[in-house]
């Protein structure tokens, strides 16, 4: 099980074999736990919904060439999501 240090500002560096595991990037959020004594790190990753609206408002033209090769229509979707 691979160890880090906890340097002078409490800042841990995660090893490169977990980093990897988790497909973890640089400037990614982790949620931190505390369970029965340890320290837990989870991922914070986006749900699905939230990444596919958010590319769809980058890229409208994208999305509306997109619907239209496949006959979705990704633009009424993003709006579906924006009434809730």
């Amino acid at each position: 099980m691979p160890e880090v240090t906890l340097g002078p500002d409490f800042q841990i560096t995660l090893p490169a074999e977990v980093r990897q595991a988790l497909g973890l990037r640089p400037g990614e959020r982790l949620r931190v736990e505390v369970v029965e004594g340890e320290i837990r790190l989870k991922p914070v990753r986006a749900a699905v919904r939230e990444l596919v609206k958010n590319l769809l408002e980058a890229y409208p033209e994208e999305a509306r060439a997109l619907g239209e090769a496949t006959g979705h229509d990704a633009l009424g979707h993003v709006r579906r999501l924006r009434e809730g």
